[in-house]
């Protein structure tokens, strides 16, 4: 998840594009490390926002707009001063690196023409927005970079600006065969880390990418490739560096569980997704070149070089994969940065929101698998019981042949037609060391039964908790930690304050879905939900999904009186699968009955139900259908 160079050059393109020969109207510094242009080219006006912040360093075009703050910091007003009305007359990027060079000109004070040069440096903590003169002199930046911060560069107003070099790669886009040879033979690393520690621009996935279009371990030893193979590999990286060059770029994300976990300019094939464009209207694929011809020819379901980008706005290409991966194709690398972060910012969010919760239900499962292991080793140690009764009987039965001062008693269980060794005490006769033995088994038959119990009840508050835990998973807003939070709170989990009585509003609403054959779907976001959706919207006919064996969501098919379709019921199977404990897994087992048959649980936690004589099928989480309200 990072900007590497091939991303930086397809942001680049579209720049490019879209601003050379644009002016420049508007200037703001929203953030310390943010700056939001505003910009007029000769059809319409659009936004780019630069970021330089060291754990989201970014640039793209949004429609959004933010507000600065009152009074402008002095890096924006430099900007505006000088380049406030400018023209820009060029957007480059220099080689692969992670640098955007926008060459800006305006009129000095004398009315002279003069250039500038805005310099975005992506460097994750290293990032940077640098403003020089035309001959590379820095007039300022966002970030002063000192001596005692860096001893590579400087970035100060004076200083000569240059791009550091801390290890010396090779440019992708020049590097011959014979040099890229040398430098992988010479690598004793594995081959994945070789390429995008040796080549400028290339990030870890991009590299695994490379791996997995040549047929090559990414984990094998890169001073270990036979000579075939570094070709091989070579080739491969040539045609990406081909689609580089020529501005063939298939912006996409790719995402598990709905949450984006990746994204890059070139199909992202490792992950076993299949980018399939059979929705287009039209779609030319007689062009076809590049590391997206090999992409096509080894995993890739009719997708060509030259994807239609506007249909791609349009349809929005999905793939899917059987690893739970699927992937979309963006119509530019500004919508995909924009979706992505908006998407990595809801998740992280609502995680964060949630934390405090989930450090309450983890805390509680830990304290409570804790209870429960000690209760089982106790219980284990009640198995004994049985014994000292068997030992109690046969004193009574042999204990006339006793004299009286004897350690033990030989005699036959009569149980098992053994010989058996009681231990005595020699300091009591025989009835009474029958009497002890028989103490000791009621102790433990009464020990027995009330761990039986507590046994029972903490393995229900960890199925409660799991259930909880579950919920949080699930949650995608803050109104649905409100729900989820109140759960916790009736149970004693979290002390409630005083609020005169009264309850928080609760707004969150299950999930509805409709499936492809036009049947309602509902899903419980939490216990409360699930409650309420089984025991008082479903009625009798209608059917019961749920994950076997592990938390989860229950779904509700509206049956209205018909007969399902088999679609709906894998549908169905599908979204209890989704949301449940096992949504991580490739396949989960899913039981569906009537709801006529579930029943509530006596006294157990909202959601838990008991069924019998029930169907069951296997699933893939997914929960693609369209969504309602």
């Amino acid at each position: 998840m990072a900007f590497d160079g091939i991303v930086i050059a397809n942001l680049t393109r579209d720049l490019k594009e879209r601003l050379e020969g644009a002016r420049i109207t508007k200037i703001a510094q929203p953030e310390k490390d943010e700056l939001l242009f505003t910009i007029k080219n000769f059809k319409d006006t659009c936004r780019v926002l630069m970021s330089a912040s060291a754990s989201l360093p970014l640039i793209y075009f949004t429609e959004s707009n933010k507000p600065g703050p009152m009074t402008a910091p002095n890096f924006c007003m430099l900007l505006r001063k000088h380049i406030g009305s400018g023209r820009i007359v060029s957007v480059s990027q220099p080689g692969l690196e992670r640098i955007i060079e926008f060459t800006i000109e305006h009129l000095d004070e004398m009315g002279d023409l003069r250039r500038k040069k805005l310099i975005v440096e992506l460097m994750g903590k290293h990032s940077n927005i640098i403003f020089c003169r035309d001959d590379g002199v820095i007039l300022d930046s966002i970030k002063h970079v000192s001596a005692q911060i860096s001893s590579v560069r400087e970035v100060l107003p004076g200083r000569e600006y240059f791009i550091p070099q801390t290890v010396e790669k090779a440019d992708p886009l020049t590097v011959t065969e014979e040099e890229f040879s040398r430098r992988l033979s010479a690598a004793p690393m594995p081959v994945q880390k070789a390429l995008y520690s040796t080549l400028t621009g290339l990030s870890p996935i991009v590299a695994l990418e490379l791996c997995h279009l040549a047929s090559i371990d990414a984990d094998h030893s890169a001073n270990e490739l036979s000579g075939a193979e570094l070709t091989h590999l070579y080739h491969t990286l040539a045609l990406m560096m081909d689609d580089v060059r020529e501005g063939r770029f298939a912006p996409n994300i790719v995402y598990r569980n709905d949450e984006p976990v990746e994204f890059a300019s070139v199909p992202l094939t490792c992950y076993g997704c299949r980018y399939d464009t059979g929705s287009f209207d039209h779609f030319d694929d007689s062009v076809s070149s590049g590391t997206f011809a090999l992409a096509n020819r080894s995993h890739v379901s009719g997708c060509s070089a030259a994807a239609d980008t506007a249909a791609a706005q349009e349809h929005g290409i999905r793939a899917e994969s059987n690893s739970g991966y699927r992937a979309q194709i963006f119509a530019s690398v500004s919508q995909l940065l924009e979706t992505y972060y908006a998407s990595r910012d809801t998740v992280v969010r609502i995680r964060q929101k949630s934390t405090d919760l989930r450090k309450i239900v983890q805390t509680a499962l830990e304290r409570n698998y804790k209870k429960l292991d000690l209760q089982e080793k106790q219980l284990r140690d009640t198995d004994k019981r049985e014994k000292f009764k068997i030992y109690g009987e046969l004193l009574n039965t042999y204990g006339y042949e006793l004299a009286g001062g004897e350690k033990e008693l030989n005699c036959l269980n009569y149980y098992t037609n053994e010989e058996i060794k009681i231990p005595l005490d020699p300091q009591l006769t025989a009835r009474e060391n029958s009497q002890k033995y028989f103490d000791r088994y009621n102790k433990l038959k009464r020990t027995c039964e009330a761990l039986t119990e507590q046994t029972a009840a903490t393995r229900a508050e960890i199925d409660h908790l799991e259930s909880i835990a579950t919920s949080l998973e699930i949650a995608l807003k803050e109104e649905d930690l409100v729900q989820i939070k109140e759960e916790l709170t009736e149970y004693g989990y979290i002390r409630r304050h005083n609020t005169g009585g009264k309850k928080p509003k609760i707004t969150s609403r299950p999930f509805h879905y409709l499936s492809s054959d036009g049947f309602h779907i509902y899903v419980g976001k939490n216990n409360y939900q699930n409650e309420e959706l089984t025991f008082k919207l479903a009625s009798g006919n209608d059917w019961w999904f749920h994950a076997k064996g592990i938390p989860g969501s229950h779904v509700i098919v509206k049956a209205e009186g018909k007969e399902l379709p088999d679609r709906v019921f894998e549908e169905a199977g599908a979204l209890a699968a989704y949301y449940s404990k096992g949504r991580g897994n490739e396949k989960v087992e899913i039981d569906y009955i009537q709801k006529k048959h579930i029943r509530k649980v006596a006294g157990a936690a909202p959601g838990f139900v008991i069924y019998h004589t029930n169907y069951s099928l296997v699933a893939a989480p997914r929960a693609d259908l369209k969504e309602i309200g």
